[in-house]
């Protein structure tokens, strides 16, 4: 029979890392950013603020990502991290190394 995890007393959930487009998300909803957009728009609202794009807290900045992306204009908020989603799902793929791949391959 497993122990019951000790109670603090607090019923609160823990609050969750968000990372990537969930954190872009967040930040734009923050900016009360308007679409259409332009990516000019998007980095003034949004250009220097940096997402973080792995639970270990490495991030870019909105102006990097930007700079990553051949659309200079979005329609909407999804075509916006539509656009993003790749950028960020690349330098999480970057940092990872040979190491990390390697546990991630292993079943245990």
């Amino acid at each position: 029979m497993a122990a019951r995890p000790p109670g603090g007393g607090d019923t609160d959930e823990p609050e969750a890392i968000e990372f990537g487009i969930a954190a872009l998300d967040a930040r734009i909803d923050e900016a009360e950013v308007s679409f259409p957009a332009t990516a000019a728009e998007l980095r003034d609202a949004l250009g220097d603020q940096s997402i973080p794009y792995d639970a270990h807290g490495r991030s870019l900045t909105v102006s990097d990502a930007l700079d990553r992306v051949p659309q200079r204009e979005f329609e909407n908020e999804t075509a916006f991290l539509n656009a993003l989603y790749p950028v960020f799902d690349e330098a999480r793929r970057e940092e990872r190394g040979v190491i990390a791949s390697l546990r991630d391959a292993l079943p245990f």
